[in-house]
């Protein structure tokens, strides 16, 4: 526990190519939100078709106001604050996570969801919630590499660029949905007026498409929102493994791998009362060590084990198959951190 680095780094967070690529393709069905709150708005009225897209585009940064994260985290993930004995042990692991990183604790609030799965969620800018059950099973090390697991998000950029780019295009998904549903339901009526009104309204749709992507030549905005889905998920189940690498880093390799193995297995993720954390990456030269601590001596080496997130958090995670290979490969050193 008294292990680590003791710097606090200048540059707290950043974005990667994860996070911002995640944006780039969000662009695309930003500008269609755009479209759609300024028609909706001009419906309503001349003026509010001017003054309320303004608005909604300067918005998105509301997101990480600490207020409105506080309400978004009750109200829609349905987190809680932890209690004083839930907050004792998370602190005290968090603060070994932290220090490792190199990061400001205070930077970040922890929260609880009350869930059955062994499982971390990071959301919006500045909260990390665990479960409770991950709470009551994990020991200390393998509950410290899932919220180091969860740091990753933060330090990469991935829970901001998600946050926004969900708010950004929310409008178009919704307006996409209500169509969607409306032609169900057209065609679900089983009647000559029903599959009449929904034929038309499909032609309506892919002739608007048509004229979009041929006509108009806007396929670079068509075509984007239609390999948008795939692509996001595909940047998820990236960023998944770019945060178990960076837990890695942190020397908590075997403590993820052992909760991605029993977690694959839907066993308990459990250890002895007191199990100390692993020892973490070597310090760079000339930190300064608080009194009373004792510092890693220079080259140890990080564990090594065998080779073989609408407005939503992150805690959809990749496959546990995938994600296990990928911590092994960076375990051995066959892939980067």
């Amino acid at each position: 526990m008294d292990t680590g680095r003791r710097l606090v780094k200048a540059r707290q967070r950043g974005i990667d190519g994860a996070a911002l690529s995640h944006l780039l393709l969000t662009v695309p069905i930003g500008i269609i939100s755009l479209g759609v709150v300024t028609v909706l708005s001009a419906i309503v009225h001349i003026a509010l078709g001017v003054v309320l897209p303004i608005v909604w585009l300067l918005s998105g940064p509301l997101v990480f106001n600490r207020r409105v994260e506080k309400a978004i985290a009750q109200r829609l993930f349905g987190m809680r604050r932890p209690s004083a004995e839930e907050a004792r042990r998370l602190d005290a692991v968090w603060e070994q996570v932290t220090r490792r990183a190199g990061v400001d604790r205070e930077n970040y609030e922890l929260w609880i969801q009350e869930r059955t799965e062994l499982n971390a969620t990071a959301a919006a800018g500045h909260i990390v919630a665990v479960t409770r059950h991950a709470l009551d099973r994990l020991s200390d090390t393998r509950l410290a590499a899932v919220l180091a697991h969860e740091l990753g998000h933060h330090v990469g950029g991935h829970t901001w660029a998600a946050m926004l780019a969900d708010w950004y295009a929310m409008p178009a998904r919704v307006a996409g949905r209500l169509i969607l549903t409306l032609i169900v339901f057209l065609f679900g009526v089983r009647n000559k007026a029903g599959f009449a009104c929904g034929g038309c309204l499909t032609l309506m749709i892919g002739w608007l498409v048509f004229s979009l992507t041929v006509v108009q030549g806007m396929w670079w905005l068509v075509v984007p929102v239609a390999v948008a889905p795939p692509l996001v998920a595909w940047l998820h189940r990236h960023a998944e493994f770019k945060a178990d690498a960076y837990a890695v880093g942190l020397g908590f390799g075997e403590a993820l791998e052992d909760v991605l193995v029993r977690e694959g297995r839907g066993e308990p993720a459990q250890a002895p009362p007191g199990t100390p954390l692993p020892p973490g990456p070597p310090m760079p030269p000339g930190t300064p060590v608080p009194p009373g601590t004792v510092p890693l001596p220079p080259g140890t080496p990080v564990p090594s084990g065998p080779v073989g997130g609408g407005l939503a958090p992150r805690s959809a995670h990749a496959n546990v198959e995938a994600r296990l290979r990928n911590v092994r490969l960076v375990m051995s050193g066959r892939l980067r951190r």
